[in-house]
């Protein structure tokens, strides 16, 4: 059969069309025997078919040769935390992230956290588990079912494999890996640095709730004093607020209306699997994490000058400026979690962000993580006695960016193609990292296409010049229609 959810560094489908119990089990069987592994951490987020396909992953995993080690539920970074702290030979996580609700996907690491992308494996699991027959794969459910449940039951939650007919392979076991993974988190900070605090957190009925009440605990356990105001907080995979994607600007108003009307320091919004962190300033403003990556970038530098600094192509004056000011190296990286974390690994940064707030950490198996950067802003605000406003407002007014505009078009190649014929005779730079990137003195832009959609994504910056960013971002956009 001809499988249709790999992307280039993940795999993501539309449920039953794209995506089932099936595929789940051919994934799991395919990447158990071509990565020849023999131990497999997994976990799932909150959606309802998250456990379907993860046990039906595990079937198949099993199947393949490896003893399965599950943790229940877990945004991607538990998952990511466990294969490297377990010492195991490959971790899974069950996600669809922020897609719509009638999708589900599998995030891939081999040893030591090391993404599975394209380049790297994701396709030949993809060819491999096209390989196993029908009967084969309906037979070896079936021996791990008590009868199959139909589509609708599968999309209501409801597995076909039991976790029972698991544990009677004698591979299957279920760890609860969080206290592990609270004890690296506040690693991360000094909590004697931590002053009072006033924090709004909306996990946004996503996986994040779980973590953060375990870290709220050992906070509490330790009398470092931080409240927190919990937003749409109960994991539920119905998502009755919506989606949670504070990367739209439709769904941060919950967040915003609750850090004014607390009188919070600060707020915090996550992803459905808060591999993502958002972050609002004391005024409910959102903060792009743009920005975001050079607060962090300068507090890693403080600590240790000289180190390296990845970021991605699309907007990064702001960024370079202050690795640069700090004595720092930085690298520019092609977008995405899969080639950041190679480019990091390969260069031994010490950290690496994404404007799109995917922020990695070398301690944290060169990884992204959602609950890091706010501990670190938060142990920020403390130490510098300053309001988040206050730290992001001068590097907003240096480096002043459009945010990333989304556009649906007939033909993204031709487009972009047509945006690089008008302005590549004018530019100071041209780069071709990820998309097109184009300087010209005081403002520059990156165009690039989605790899999963129709779509181009557009980002324009300045030095100092609002009036000009928005100028040019007024004239790229019409350019697109």
């Amino acid at each position: 059969m001809k499988i249709t959810c790999f992307k280039a560094y993940d795999i993501r489908g539309k449920l039953i069309e794209q995506l089932d119990e099936s595929i789940a089990y051919r994934i799991g069987r395919a990447f158990a025997q071509y990565m020849q592994a023999k131990t497999v951490v997994v976990g799932g987020d909150v959606r309802l078919t998250s456990e379907p396909l993860k046990l039906a992953l595990s079937a198949g995993l099993i199947d393949g040769g490896a003893t399965v080690t599950d943790l229940g539920m877990t945004g991607t970074e538990e998952i990511y935390f466990a294969t490297k702290h377990l010492s195991v030979d490959g971790g899974i996580e069950v996600t669809a992230s922020h897609n719509p609700i009638d999708y589900n996907g599998l995030k891939l690491v081999k040893t030591d956290a090391q993404p599975v992308s394209g380049d790297t494996g994701l396709f030949a699991i993809r060819d491999l588990a096209q390989t196993y027959t029908t009967e084969d794969v309906q037979a070896r459910l079936e021996f791990y079912s008590e009868g199959l449940v139909s589509e609708q039951a599968f999309l209501q939650g409801e597995a076909s494999v039991k976790t029972n007919k698991l544990q009677d392979s004698g591979r299957y076991k279920q760890l609860n890996n969080m206290q592990a993974y609270v004890s690296h988190m506040l690693s991360y900070i000094d909590i004697d640095n931590i002053t009072p605090l006033k924090l709004v957190v909306n996990a946004g009925n996503g996986a994040a709730g779980d973590a953060l009440d375990a870290i709220q605990s050992a906070l509490e356990a330790a009398s470092v004093p931080i409240e927190f105001i919990k937003v749409h907080h109960q994991p539920d995979g119905s998502f009755p607020n919506g989606i949670p994607n504070p990367l739209l600007p439709e769904s941060r108003a919950d967040t915003a209306n609750a850090v004014i009307e607390n009188n919070a320091n600060m707020g915090i919004a996550w992803d459905g699997d808060f591999d993502r962190c958002f972050l609002f300033d004391e005024k409910g403003e959102f903060v792009e994490g743009y920005y975001i990556v050079g607060l962090l970038a300068k507090a890693f530098l403080d600590k240790k000058p000289g180190s390296k600094i990845i970021y991605d192509p699309r907007v990064y004056w702001n960024t370079e400026d202050i690795v640069l000011s700090a004595g720092g190296v930085p690298i520019k990286s092609k977008t995405g979690h899969a080639f950041i974390k190679e480019r990091m690994r390969a260069d031994d940064a010490i950290y690496g962000g994404e404007m799109s707030a995917h922020h990695y950490f070398r301690d944290f198996a060169y990884c992204d993580s959602g609950m890091i950067p706010w501990l670190l802003v938060a142990e920020l605000l403390c130490t510098t006695q300053k309001a988040l406003s206050q730290l992001v407002k001068e590097r907003i007014e240096a480096f002043p960016s459009s945010g990333e505009i989304n556009r649906t078009l007939a033909d993204p190649d031709v487009a972009i193609k047509s945006v690089l014929e008008k302005y590549q005779s004018s530019a100071t730079l041209v780069d071709y990292t990820d998309g097109i990137g184009l300087e010209f003195g005081n403002w520059r832009f990156n165009l690039r296409k989605s790899n999963t959609e129709p779509v181009v994504r557009l980002n324009v910056e300045s030095r100092g010049d609002i009036a000009l960013m928005e100028e040019k971002t007024t004239e790229l956009l019409a350019l697109l229609k």
